[in-house]
């Protein structure tokens, strides 16, 4: 029996292994994984060639589409380019309440993202609302993360 044990704790060392470097490195993969998302996403729409340009325009039908669009996609830059430089939970915050908007284009577009009215029936465009559960929970970690670091950054130099 002793080789299946020694298996196992190689397998428990790697997984071990696998998991600090998951800690270590994982917030801070996350935090500029959500800045090149949107910064990508975002000079699409400053650009004019976002596949979702008219999508997002018709979500707030009582703005001009291409001056929501275009400021849409200069707030989307600015925010993932201040993720990217720094740390701060604000701006992470900031993400996730932008995302947490997206959720509109549910209620004033519901024959754009159900299919046939049918509320568990996603469209292309309802998964790709939905998705930004994701990407809300990726800024809620990162803003949680950060403030975390910075915490632990004061209270060690008072030390």
């Amino acid at each position: 029996m002793q080789p299946t044990r020694v298996r196992q704790t190689a397998v428990e060392t790697a997984t071990d292994r696998a998991l600090e470097l998951a800690r270590r490195f994982g917030p801070a993969v996350l935090r500029v994984s959500l800045a090149v998302v949107f910064v990508w996403f975002g000079a699409l729409k400053v650009l004019g060639v976002s596949p979702v340009a008219e999508f997002v325009a018709n979500t707030v039908p009582f703005l001009p589409g291409d001056l929501f669009v275009l400021g849409l996609g200069v707030v989307e830059v600015v925010l993932g380019a201040a993720l990217v430089m720094g740390r701060s939970p604000l701006i992470a915050l900031a993400i996730a309440a932008h995302l947490a908007g997206t959720f509109l284009a549910l209620l004033t577009q519901p024959e754009v993202t159900f299919q046939g009215g049918n509320l568990t029936l996603l469209t292309t465009e309802g998964e790709f609302v939905i998705k930004n559960l994701v990407l809300i929970g990726a800024a809620l970690t990162v803003a949680g993360h950060s403030r975390r670091q910075v915490t632990e950054e004061n209270f060690a130099k008072a030390a």
